[in-house]
């Protein structure tokens, strides 16, 4: 796959916040954010030079900007790393329309080498992870880490911390195995959680 379009100027984090406040408040407040990050990217560019990383960055580029909404919107805040802004969609529906672009990405052959790549994502949305550009961003990014611990290569919509019980209830081998079926069925870890508490008080009725 031939890249020769540069890629996206880097912007900074405060350029970027007031970008999604703006996205906040134009029009409806609802706005799915997501966070996206190349995985293994400093090793690529390592091994196959920095051409090659620009051909990559470019590839990822183009997967959103041919594969988001019109009136979506897609900026580099770091090496590798992307905000995009999905107004009017939830976060199951964007979590939904980014692992179409993350299953197709991971699919390319990219550039002269023929280079294969991956993205990990996470998404946030108002409502309701947050109502201002520092909560969603911060929301985002976690679901990203989550992502990434998850063991890369998908997509993850942030947990509310009122539903994420301490370790000692919950281990990180269970955390890990509710985000990849967050993933493989498109709801988000909440509502999977809250259906286990309504077949556990199901299962308990007589003693309520």
């Amino acid at each position: 796959m031939a890249t020769t379009r540069k890629r996206k100027s880097i912007i900074d984090r405060s350029t970027a916040l007031r970008t999604l406040e703006k996205a906040l408040h134009r029009g409806s407040a609802a706005i799915a954010v997501a966070m996206t990050d190349l995985d293994d990217f400093a090793t690529l560019n390592e091994r196959h030079g920095q051409q090659a990383g620009d051909e990559v960055l470019v590839a990822w580029e183009t997967t959103l900007d041919r594969n988001l909404p019109s009136d979506a919107q897609a900026v580099r805040v770091g090496g590798d790393e992307y905000l995009v802004l999905l107004p009017g969609l939830s976060a199951e529906n964007a979590l939904i329309l980014l692992d179409e672009m993350r299953s197709h990405f991971a699919s390319l052959d990219i550039g002269s080498d023929e280079l294969r790549s991956s993205a990990s994502v996470g998404v946030a949305a108002n409502p309701p992870h947050g109502t201002t550009a520092e909560d969603l961003w911060r929301s985002a990014s976690q679901a990203l880490m989550r992502a990434k611990r998850g063991g890369r290569d998908q997509v993850a919509i942030y947990v509310e911390e009122k539903m994420v019980l301490k370790s000692n209830y919950y281990s990180r081998a269970g955390l890990d195995k509710l985000a990849k079926l967050s993933a493989a069925t498109g709801r988000t870890e909440a509502s999977l959680l809250r259906e286990a508490l309504d077949d556990t008080l199901d299962k308990y009725s007589d003693q309520l």
